[in-house]
């Protein structure tokens, strides 16, 4: 079945490239993705799949039954761009203004909407039941897996189990592409932002002395003093960070401003950990605040969980890999501190999510990021194979 699903994976291949051509030429923001979902709803149509549209917003589940008798799985890609301006140069760039798949989910549903195809030609052989799930809003809090999950997209539906097992990818630029990247356990982090606003008195930046606190000194106080909630406080051997990415104190050359704001992420792979990383947060920035005779208003908004890849279906994606693309290009790969909301279907289900190499030099969520397409061939064959091997294998 290996060489049958390649050999249509090359088959289909221009037609799912051409489909990832238009996404990334019409790319749309979190929440916005309504031509996506159109476009991606029009190709499902004629392959004998049920679609079900205005799932979550803009998200679409296609169910196809095998005809063999099998378990049910879901495969998950996401639609929703970045704002950011495109400066890659292409052929193809984004036509909309300041919005740009610069994290490759248009390279996510195009092989999920190549995998069913694949799939569809092939129902014959296919063993349960697969639902493709296109997942709108997750660049953005509070993301779109948790919302699909609550509309019914795990659960039974016209009779059919809900999936024992789910699957995703995403596309990892540091992997070459034609590779498979798999990691078991703790494989991304948690993701929860860090709002801080420090009121103390503004004056003349001569006088420092007849002031209660300059809020700009406490900030950076603050700022210091939290690097202890990694260093000092988090349990060895627990992966996590911390980082003030911006610190905004309005004032001049000879202004002390009243106020300072800064935000920040905090990330871990331990969920008890990280709800205690939250209270030590608050309390640091309070307290550091007060000794200077200032105060701090501290929110920590929480994002997505960690995301955990369960031992078993880790294993079966690594061996498909193995002969999929072959030992040399299925690696071991490290752990990931991008945030991923994939990690809620995980929590309900056993799955794995895997990276698939873009083979390109220029990062995630920049201006120029764009993965090649042959990335996009084994994305497509592979995830359509993986889905066909699970429920032969179960």
């Amino acid at each position: 079945m290996i060489d049958t699903i390649k050999d249509t994976t090359d088959e289909v291949f221009s037609e799912v490239a051409d489909l990832r051509r238009t996404l990334h030429r019409h790319p749309e923001l979190s929440g916005e993705e309504e031509e996506t979902a159109r476009r991606g709803a029009e190709h499902l149509d004629g392959l004998g799949l049920d679609v079900r549209t205005g799932i979550y917003g803009h998200g679409l589940l296609a169910t196809l039954d095998g005809g063999k008798p099998g378990p049910t799985l879901l495969l998950r890609g996401d639609m929703d761009a970045l704002p950011i301006q495109e400066e890659t140069g292409l052929d193809y760039s984004s036509e909309n203004e300041g919005v740009m798949h610069a994290c490759g989910h248009d390279v996510h549903t195009s092989a999920l909407l190549g995998a069913a195809l694949i799939l569809s030609r092939h129902r014959a052989d296919v063993h349960g039941q697969v639902r493709f799930c296109f997942q709108p809003h997750e660049e953005r809090l509070p993301g779109g897996a948790r919302g699909m999950i609550e509309e019914g997209v795990l659960d039974e539906i016209d009779g059919a189990a809900g999936p024992e097992a789910v699957f995703g990818q995403h596309v990892k630029p540091a992997l070459p592409a034609g590779t498979i990247g798999v990691r078991s356990g703790w494989a991304m982090a948690s993701a929860d932002e860090i709002y801080i606003t420090v009121e103390g008195e503004g004056g003349h930046a001569a006088s420092p002395h007849e002031l209660s606190a300059d809020a700009t000194v406490v900030a950076g106080e603050i700022v210091g003093a939290l690097q202890t909630v990694v260093s000092r406080h988090c349990p060895p051997g627990v992966p996590s960070v911390l980082t003030i990415g911006t610190l905004v104190a309005d004032g001049a050359t000879n202004v002390i401003p009243a106020r300072a704001k800064m935000e920040g992420t905090f990330r871990a792979m331990d969920e008890d950990w990280r709800f205690e990383a939250h209270d030590l947060i608050r309390r640091i920035a309070t307290r550091t605040a007060e000794a200077h005779g200032a105060t701090a208003d501290v929110e920590v908004k929480t994002g997505y969980p960690g995301l955990y890849n369960h031992e078993e279906p880790t294993s079966v994606v690594r061996e498909a890999a193995t002969e999929y693309v072959g030992p040399d290009n299925t690696i071991e790969v490290d752990r990931w501190f991008a945030g991923e909301d994939f990690a809620y279907f995980l929590q309900e289900r056993p799955g794995t999510f895997y990276q698939l190499g873009a083979g390109t030099e220029h990062g995630l969520h920049t201006s120029q990021f764009v993965a090649d397409d042959e990335a996009l061939r084994t994305g497509t064959g592979f995830m359509a194979y993986l889905a066909w091997r699970y429920g032969v294998e179960a």
